[in-house]
Parts: structure tokens; sequence; C-alpha cells
């Protein structure tokens, strides 16, 4: 929780960073803009500033991605958004030098001022969201869509799924039906194949919390088992897993309704 009140301070200075530069800018775009001298040096500078923080930006954000780390991250897109104005200030200053026309330097802060409170306003989202828990839908998808393509008979329906992050860790909690006539060694053995699979796939430190569920009756008609001996019915459909429906803390039948 507090790497993600530290990236939304980070988000929160970006957007008030981004603001003050719409303040000054508009300010001058109403008054009488200042000259600015030795243009030339100005923009060599201000060029090399922008391309290194660029560089460790990218480092930081790339390496916050890998390690789960969103204050990491934070901190990339803040210098980032610092390669953003000075940009703008580049561009401006290009065309102060060769147009000599002041007002224009105001008029191209004020654009990337505008992508600096947006980069701000993303990052003070995310945190929000991982404070207050919500469900990280695009993280979901991913993981639904790679259980539902490396699915075995014996994983016969998938509900109840969450995913949280920890800061640099990822809760999954999910309730997996199997085959009711596995004992607790075999039960568990599924539970392994899905830690193994989410782990090879995500490559990050993985915190499992599987329920297992015994087949019913009516879970006969979705489940794919060949050669089962106990079968109370014929196999009707496959059910495809979607965030949508392995979100819901209900079972799944043949005719997509759902079961508490």
């Amino acid at each position: 929780k507090v790497e993600f009140i530290s990236a939304a301070i980070e988000g929160t200075l970006i957007a008030c960073a981004g603001l003050l530069i719409i303040y000054e800018a508009i300010k001058n775009l109403l008054g009488t803009p200042a000259p600015i001298g030795k243009l030339d040096y100005g923009i060599l500078l201000i060029t090399a500033t922008a391309v290194i923080n660029y560089v460790v930006g990218a480092i930081a954000v790339k390496k916050g991605g890998q390690n789960n780390s969103l204050a990491l991250v934070a901190s990339g897109k803040h210098l980032q958004s610092d390669t953003y104005s000075t940009i703008g200030i580049i561009l401006g200053l290009i065309l102060l030098y060769f147009t000599k026309m002041l007002w224009l330097d105001s008029v191209v802060a004020l654009l990337f001022a505008l992508l600096i409170v947006y980069t701000g306003y993303k990052i003070i989202r995310d945190s929000l969201r991982g404070i207050m828990d919500e469900a990280d839908e695009e993280l979901l998808k991913k993981m639904v869509d790679l259980l539902e393509a490396h699915r075995p008979q014996e994983w016969i329906d998938l509900h109840n799924m969450r995913i949280i992050k920890y800061g640099s860790t990822l809760h999954l909690d999910c309730h997996l039906t199997v085959p009711w006539y596995l004992n607790v060694h075999e039960a568990h053995r599924e539970i392994d194949k899905l830690s193994r699979l989410v782990n090879e796939s995500f490559g990050e430190t993985i915190e499992l919390s599987v329920h297992t569920d015994g087949c019913l009756d009516f879970s006969c008609e979705i489940c794919e088992k060949e050669g089962c001996a106990v079968r109370k019915a014929e196999f009707r459909r496959r059910v495809e897993w979607t965030v949508e429906n392995v979100s819901n803390n209900h079972k799944h039948n043949a005719s997509l309704t759902l079961i508490k």
C-alpha cells in the first residue's frame, strides 16, 4: 500500500508540474513575453538533458514493469514527462530562434503541459486502483486466456477468480472444479499444474490460493474428460473461460446459467 501511496504522490507532483506550466504559458500569452537570450546554447543543453531523462526513465519503467513496482514505473514516467516538457521547450526555442515570435514558446509549452497532466492522471488512477484493491482487468484477461489455452480435461470449471497486486507480488485466488473422485494428492497435483503454468508464463512472484471443488451432476454436461466411469450426463458443450464468467462466484453448466 505504501508503494501505491508513493506512486500517487509522484503522479500528483507530475500533474501539478503540468498545471504550473499551463499557468505560466497562459500568463505569458496574455501578457508581454520576456525576451530570451543565448537560444543556441540553450537548445543544445536542454536537448542533452531530454535524452538523459528519457533513457533513465525508460529503464525505470522497464524494470518497474518486470518487478511489478508501480513506484518505480511512476518514477520512470516522471522522468519521461520531464522529457516531454523539455521537447516542448526545445521546439519552442527552435521556433523562437528562426521566427523571433515570442508567443510560440507559450503555445508549445501549453500543448506539452496538457500531455504531462494526462500522464500524472494515469499514474494517480493506477495508484488508486491498487489502494482500493481494484481488479486489474488487463492482467486478469491475460491470466484467463493463459488458463483457457492450456486447460487439461481435469480442469472442469473455473470461477471466483481474483488477482490483486501487493507491490511486486501477484496474489491469485480462484475456485477450480475437478472430478469429485480425485483424492487429496491428485487434486493437489492439479493445483501444482496450474501454479507451474502461471509461474512459467508470467515469470513473477505469484502467491496462489486455489480452492478445489468436486464436480456435481450438472458438471457432466461441460466436462470433456473421456472414459469417466461415473458420468451422469453426456457432454454437451465446452464453456470457454472469459474474464466475465470466471470472475463470478458461481459454477457453470451447459446452459451458461450461474449456479451457486
